[in-house]
């Protein structure tokens, strides 16, 4: 991944982190990495938690960012959270799969993605 396409998505996560945390939501954790992938951001709000997939565009040239997470992708998040939860022993009523979708300065969150 080059560094333009990088500070890209980074910038794409600070908005998607600045927009949970204006709506209320309490930020887990961020950029959680193990062997099998990554979780952008993990937020809760009681006792719900909230992992969100962020994905970052310049414009909707190529369609919406939402648009580009697989079924795959939401597979392997549906694993990276219960092991996220397991490894840190969160104990939670609901776990909710967010996409946010950020073109520009604009954020969109698709809640309960999938």
């Amino acid at each position: 991944m080059t560094g333009d396409r990088r500070r890209l998505g980074a910038r794409g996560e600070d908005l998607a982190a600045r927009w949970y945390a204006a709506s209320g939501y309490q930020l887990l954790d961020r950029n959680w990495r193990c062997a099998e992938g990554e979780i952008d951001l993990i937020c809760r709000m009681g006792a719900m938690v909230v992992v969100c997939e962020v994905k970052t565009r310049r414009s909707n040239a190529f369609g919406s960012p939402a648009e580009a997470v697989t079924a795959a992708k939401r597979a392997r998040l549906r694993r990276l959270a219960a092991r996220w939860l397991r490894e840190h022993d969160v104990h939670c009523a609901t776990v909710r799969f967010d996409v946010a979708a950020v073109v520009g300065e604009q954020v969109q969150v698709v809640a309960s993605a999938w």
